[in-house]
């Protein structure tokens, strides 16, 4: 009997799943077209995506036209390092692949979310497993109370249940509900958000000492997550890294 219902159980959710995809049939996450498959992203969608999968430079993730070995780094992080320690993507930020992550930073878009974290974990799979907290970064809480969602916090949960990593969601807070950095230049950039972040005080105690993994949707010139970084290492961080989902590429993708 217990079989049977669960049987019964089982059939009636594929039957409410195949009509919730007729009449509400899966979009690209690329195009925004219908799919045509149970998945937002149809064979042909990956083939057209440029996996980074976490190689290029070591300091920024930039890809490299030549990379020698686990220490490659490129001219401008070898002169200038950043105030991380390792930066990972997972895929390019670029034509193809803008529409998917402004879709989930500012429309909240959740049905790619899983594999995006998967992306992820695989381009960090040699970061993560020496990090104690994934940290997203943070949203002004005047700009989260709008939004209603922080895309970053979503990213470091999903990459968390994945590679198994812990997460500290709270761990910064951003005192300054800074203007956006779409369109501005670098240096406008680090500006703008100089001294935006602190470390929360009721989290000191466990990042100090700790090695923590910084996430976000997408690294651009790096401005936010610089100034994330010196705000961990103020309070303690003896490594900070850098996990983002894209890696802008080229200048003329400095708008997001």
């Amino acid at each position: 009997m217990g079989s049977d219902l669960h049987w019964t159980t089982r059939s009636a959710r594929a039957g409410l799943r195949s009509l919730a995809n007729f009449v509400w049939p899966h979009r690209s996450l690329l195009s925004g077209e219908p799919s045509g498959v149970a998945s937002p992203l149809s064979p042909a969608d990956l083939s057209r995506i440029n996996f980074l999968n976490g190689s290029g430079c070591r300091s920024c993730a930039i890809p490299l036209d030549i990379e020698m070995g686990a220490d490659d780094q490129c001219g401008a992080c070898a002169a200038r390092p950043p105030k991380w320690d390792q930066a990972r993507a997972a895929i390019a930020y670029d034509p193809v692949s803008r529409q998917a992550i402004l879709d989930l930073k500012h429309a909240g878009r959740r049905d790619g979310l899983s594999v995006m974290c998967n992306w992820m974990t695989l381009a960090g799979r040699d970061i993560l497993p020496e990090t104690d907290w994934l940290i997203p970064v943070p949203l002004h809480y005047q700009r989260l109370a709008t939004r209603g969602f922080n895309q970053a916090a979503w990213l470091a949960q999903g990459v968390a249940r994945q590679s198994g990593t812990l997460a500290l969601i709270d761990g910064l807070s951003r005192k300054r509900n800074t203007p956006s950095q779409g369109g501005l230049t670098a240096r406008q950039r680090r500006r703008n958000v100089a001294a935006a972040f602190e470390v929360r005080a009721s989290r000191r105690s466990r990042i100090k000492g700790s090695t923590v993994t910084l996430v976000d949707d997408v690294l651009t010139t790096g401005s936010t997550l610089a100034a994330c970084a010196k705000a961990l290492r103020k309070a303690g961080a003896v490594r900070v890294n850098v996990l983002v989902l894209a890696r802008v590429v080229r200048e003329t993708d400095l708008t997001i």
